[in-house]
């Protein structure tokens, strides 16, 4: 049986730091970035992913309870598909940093186009 250490699909709040970090921040630090930076509390239960400049490494930090929570996954031989944008923050479903952390370009991943009709015929 196979397990895995990932955060649950059903997570409500999640948030990709777009600007890569110094890896050799602890997690007093990731979670400086978050209340200075971005004006969050840290201490409100939201889960913040964090990548490295070459895209190889991803922290992902949480508040549980009584303490901090951080993951950190390095990669051997490929990338993170980080999603662009313009956003400093970009908000993430608990399936998305799923995704991201298996190696899906979640960016590029669309589903159909909503259709909405007034009538049946």
């Amino acid at each position: 049986m196979e397990y895995r250490l990932r955060p649950h699909p059903q997570m409500p709040r999640i948030y990709l730091y777009q600007d890569p970090v110094d890896f050799r921040k602890s997690f007093r630090s990731l979670a400086a970035i978050v209340e200075q930076e971005l004006g969050h509390n840290p201490f409100e239960g939201a889960l913040y992913a964090f990548t490295n400049r070459r895209r190889d490494k991803i922290k992902l930090l949480y508040w549980e309870d009584n303490g901090f929570v951080l993951y950190y996954k390095s990669l051997a031989e490929e990338k993170f598909h980080w999603p662009g944008g313009e956003e400093e923050l970009v908000s993430l479903t608990g399936q998305q940093i799923n995704w991201l952390l298996d190696g899906y370009d979640i960016g590029a991943m669309k589903g159909h186009r909503k259709l909405q009709y007034e009538a049946t015929f």
